[in-house]
Formats: structure tokens, C-alpha cells, sequence
């Protein structure tokens, strides 16, 4: 899909980070957006800024935890645009978990399973046959990241599982569009090269209330990008990061190719990823990987 002027696309999760970066990039070139999101604060903020920059943009309530309110998102974006031609299943949140796997709560594991992964597996379900019916080409993008699709960073690990499953799947689900010789692409979008500076760490301000816990914040003590860098400091380590302008321009170019991977690695990520491929074939005791070193 060279050519975005015009098109319809729905992303989740679209009012801060990637997706806001999206939806602005995308609206750039023409395209019409639909913006699906919880946070009504970043709703807000979204809906004024798109409409400054003149962009014919839609914004609604959209819990991709529920296929109902998905399929809401859809006929809006249909009733107001007469279809949808790319869909980003981009929402994403961080835990914030800390300490032993078995002393997780619960709600935890509920949540980042119920957002990152049955998001995407409700995505699916939802926007699949609707990309299908159409005559002409579209595009449907899933946000993985490479911590659980090419390595396992230890310090998030009910997050590192969501996105090793949300990988799989959307590699299979490339499997199969491919074999049934639909016009639907199917990409793979892994933010990055560097740590992305994103509200992911201040997931807790769109936690649902019943998955709510004595704790604020993220027991990790990292809730903001900056705590990242401070406490890579203490280690010795100078943090990288992206800006989600970036991922977004990568992305597009890589839609524009009809591309699966929407990657871009740096020599340590590179590296990273073949000590795992070696320790696998080697049958070695693996090692933790950690962010920026």
C-alpha cells in the first residue's frame, strides 16, 4: 500500500504512544483515522490535536478486552468512512510486576493477558472477516515487541509471555491468510530499536477497577521512562531510547512494502537474538539477556 490517501485506519490503543505517532503520521499522508483508546484524558487531548492539523479523524471508547466494544469501533469507523482498510491491534500495557513469578497477583496476569493478548486474539475475531470482504487490499498490523518474540528479558515476565504468544499467533495468522490467497498483508510491528518512550510503564492510570490492587504505581518502581534510564544508570548503563515518531515512520515504510517485519535492530539486538538462536541449538543453559547491555 503505497498510497494512503483516502484509506481508513483503526487503531487501537490510539491516543498516546505508538498509536497516537500513527495516527498522526498517517493522517499526514491522507488517511482517514479512527482512534480507538480507554484513557478519556488522551482521548481528549487526540481528538483536539488531530483536528488542528485538519486530519478527518474519528475517536471512540474501544476496550479491545471486550469483542463487543470492538465491534462497536468498527461500525463507527464504517458508518463514518464506509469501511476500514487497515487496522493497527496496537493497545498495550505493562503490569508493572516485580519479584518471584509465583508471588504475582492475579490481577496481574489477568490483566496483561486480557489486554495484550486477547486484544489481539478479539481483534481478530472482530476486524478479520471485515478485512477479508473487501475487494481491494488491507492491511492488518499487530504491536509485539522482541522481549518474547526474539528474546526473554527477565524483568517483565507476565508481559515477556503476552508478546511470545502475540508473535506466535500473528506469525500464524500470516500462515494462513498467505495459504488462503487473501488480499488481507498481515505485518508484525516490534517498536524500537531502543527502549520506546511511551506511557507503557504508566499502564496503571487505564487499569480497571476490579483488577486494581493496594498498590499505585508499578511494584517494579519504574512507572516513566526516566526511572528506567535513573536505574540503568546505577548499573552503569546509558539508556537508549525512540521516540514513537520514529516507530511510526518505520512502520509505514515498511507497510508500503507490504512488508511482515516491521523491525529495525541495532548490532546489540542483532546480537542478542543469535546467542538465543545458539543457546537453543547448542542445548545451553541460557543466560538473562538485559535491557541496554
Amino acid at each position: 500500500m503505497q498510497d494512503f490517501s483516502g484509506k481508513v485506519a483503526l487503531i487501537t490503543g490510539g491516543a498516546s504512544g505508538i498509536g497516537r505517532s500513527l495516527a498522526f503520521a498517517l493522517g499526514a499522508k491522507g488517511a482517514r483515522i479512527v482512534v480507538g483508546d480507554v484513557d478519556s484524558n488522551a482521548m481528549q487531548q487526540i481528538e483536539a490535536d488531530l483536528a488542528s492539523e485538519n486530519i478527518d479523524a474519528r475517536v471512540v471508547r474501544c476496550d479491545v478486552t471486550s469483542e463487543e466494544s470492538l465491534t462497536a469501533a468498527a461500525d463507527a469507523a464504517t458508518e463514518a468512512f464506509g469501511g476500514i482498510d487497515l487496522v493497527f491491534a496496537n493497545a498495550g500495557i505493562g503490569a508493572g510486576e516485580s519479584g518471584a513469578l509465583w508471588d504475582y497477583s492475579d490481577k496481574d496476569w489477568r490483566w496483561c493477558l486480557d489486554v495484550n493478548l486477547w486484544g489481539v486474539i478479539n481483534s481478530i475475531k472482530v476486524f478479520m472477516p471485515r478485512l477479508i470482504a473487501r475487494a481491494d487490499k488491507t492491511h492488518f498490523v499487530v504491536t509485539g515487541s522482541s522481549n518474547g518474540a526474539f528474546v526473554i528479558l527477565p524483568d517483565a515476565p507476565i508481559y515477556t509471555a503476552s508478546k511470545a504468544a502475540v508473535h506466535a499467533i500473528t506469525e500464524n495468522l500470516h500462515y494462513q491468510v498467505t495459504a488462503g490467497g487473501l488480499q488481507v498483508v498481515v505485518s508484525a510491528l516490534f517498536p524500537g530499536p531502543h527502549v520506546v518512550d511511551t506511557g507503557l510503564f504508566n499502564s496503571g492510570r487505564v487499569r480497571p477497577e476490579e483488577l486494581k490492587k493496594e498498590v499505585e504505581g508499578n511494584e517494579s518502581g519504574i512507572n516513566s521512562v526516566d526511572d528506567m534510564k535513573r536505574m540503568a544508570a546505577e548499573w552503569g548503563i546509558e539508556l537508549e531510547t525512540t521516540h514513537p515518531d520514529e516507530v511510526a515512520a518505520m512502520a509505514i515504510a515498511g507497510l508500503e512494502k507490504d512488508a511482515f517485519w516491521l523491525l529495525e535492530t541495532t548490532p546489540d539486538t542483532d546480537d542478542k537474538i543469535r546467542r538465543r538462536a545458539a543457546m537453543i541449538l547448542e542445548r545451553s543453559t541460557p543466560v538473562p539477556e538485559m535491557v541496554g547491555a
